[in-house]
């Protein structure tokens, strides 16, 4: 099992709710192809660098999850066919960025707290 991470922008239109059920979707996509989601951090609505669909907002997601690479093609075809998504990227992780993630999610739960 691969380690890989993916971040994706959904369009400002929507609903907390409506955000909510996107996310879930692709969650519900990961798990059932057997994989593990490690982290999922909403960052929020953010402005973006550049205009993308006429939309200068977006409200990113990312999620951190551990799977076989067949998955990946899987995620990417139902972020093309769903039209709430307007940008996504998925990379895989190696020894490294595991750590900084690691390293990453505790400086942020010590923020929290």
């Amino acid at each position: 099992m691969n380690n890989y991470e993916t971040v994706f922008i959904l369009t400002p239109v929507l609903s907390d709710a409506q955000v909510e059920e996107a996310v879930k979707k692709f969650e519900d996509l990961l798990t059932s192809n057997n994989c593990e989601i490690v982290a999922k951090e909403n960052w929020g609505l953010k402005k973006l660098a550049y205009p993308i669909q006429l939309k200068k907002n977006g409200f990113y997601t990312l999620i951190e999850f551990k799977g076989e690479g067949t998955v990946v093609a899987d995620l990417e075809t139902a972020f093309k066919r769903d039209e709430r998504v307007i940008r996504y990227l998925t990379t895989k992780l190696d020894k490294h960025a595991i750590d900084y993630a690691v390293t990453r999610r505790s400086k942020i739960k010590s923020a929290k707290a």
